[in-house]
Parts: C-alpha cells; structure tokens; sequence
C-alpha cells in the first residue's frame, strides 16, 4: 500500500526526495480506513463544509513504465499493426480529456459547481491517472488484425484535494483498478468506453466521498492512523 502515497508525490510534487516519504511526513497527512479506495489520506482538522465548488485541475496521464516496448513485443503484437508513439499521445489525450469531463459531470450530480478561478468555498482538485496499461491499443490502421482480451486494461488514479486560495493539501487518494468490460474483440471503441466506465466509478466515489467528509467536518484532530469517519 506504501507505493501509493510514493506515487502521488512523485507525480504531483515532481520531487525525489519528497517521493522518498509518504505524506504523514511530508504535509501532515493521516492514512484513514477508506471503504471505497486502496489508500486515503486526511489533514487532521481538515474542515470541507465551506465549499461548494470544485475546480478541475487538467489531469496528469502517464502509461506504465515500458508500456510502448511491451505492446510491441511478443506474439501478441505480431497480430496487430505495431503502436507508435502518435497514437500513445492520441491515448493520453484521450483519457484525460474524457476523465475531465466525466469528474466534472459527477461531481456537478453530487451538488458542486465546477469553477475555473479560486475562491474561499473552491476546493482544488488535482487527478492523476498513471500506470496506464492498454492491454491491446487500437491502432485504427487500415491493416490491422483483431485482438481480444478479458477486458482493456488498467490503472491507478491518484488525486489530491486542496484550498484553492491557500493552497493547503487536505486529502489525497489512490486506487488501483482493472477495467470492467466484457471481453471481446478490442477496439477503439471498446478501450475508450470501458476507460470511461473506470473514470466514472473512480469520479462518483470522489464526488460521494467530499459529500461525506462534508458530514463529517470538520476532520477528527487527534486523527488516528487506520481511523474510519462515521
């Protein structure tokens, strides 16, 4: 479960050294019993019932290390057209594009206002969605052969929550995930849809779960690690 918090720094802190830690050290942050995520970390003292907005950093996409090379090694790449490194950008473009429009659908449903500027009741939330693996990538090339698989793939989400105006981090989140389809031929289509079915569950989770830490702030201080908020 450690490698989670190292994740999140590495990603959105940008920092070797900060990697190097989990967030109890670096930012004050406690790991909490979360029902719903692998790992879930909270500020003690943290109050969110002051906001009722939300605001969508761009989300940061990044493929499992190796994930090109893997895809276009073995025999399971000999049945397809080989992926190049333009349509492993389209992919990344892909995902985060829709994953924006999916957490800002969601958490509109759940009663927020998404925002584009700062303000005492915007929350900042920034998302992450790393170790990407496409199981079989649709190249759309006019030569391509079919593939199938049990489902399209996987990948961790990792999400931070700040105050918009201070910047202070709150709570930050990760979960790993494989996708959910129902096997079969893979194509564009495919992959794209069941990515998305991935975004919306991780999305209604995050848009219930600030629901709840609202009902529940402000956050316990002392916070004991391993805590579960009623």
């Amino acid at each position: 479960m450690r490698t989670f918090p190292m994740i999140l720094a590495a990603l959105l802190i940008g920092s070797a050294a900060v990697a190097a830690t989990s967030p109890e050290s670096w930012s004050g942050l406690v790991e909490v019993n979360a029902r719903r995520l692998d790992a879930a970390f909270l500020l003690p003292g943290a109050d969110f019932r002051p906001y009722t907005k939300v605001m969508l950093d761009e989300p940061q996409v990044a493929f499992r290390n190796n994930w090109l090379r893997s895809v276009n090694s073995g025999s399971a790449s000999r049945a397809r057209t080989r992926v190049t490194e333009a349509d492993a950008e389209r992919i990344l473009a892909t995902v985060s594009t829709n994953t924006t429009d999916i957490f800002a659908r969601e958490f509109e449903r759940a009663g927020f206002k998404v925002v584009t500027a700062a303000g005492p009741d915007v929350l900042r939330v920034r998302i992450g969605v790393v170790n990407l693996f496409v199981n079989a990538p649709d190249t759309m090339s006019a030569s391509r052969s079919r593939s199938f698989t049990t489902n399209a793939g996987e990948a961790t989400l990792i999400m931070e929550l700040r105050d918009s105006q201070t910047k202070a981090l709150l709570a930050s989140v990760a979960d790993r995930r494989q996708t959910q389809g129902p096997g079969g031929q893979a194509t564009s289509v495919s992959n794209v849809s069941e990515f998305n079915s991935l975004a919306s569950r991780w999305a209604r989770t995050a848009a219930t779960g600030l629901v709840d830490l609202k009902a529940v702030s402000p956050v316990p201080d002392p916070l004991k690690a391993g805590q579960r908020l009623k």
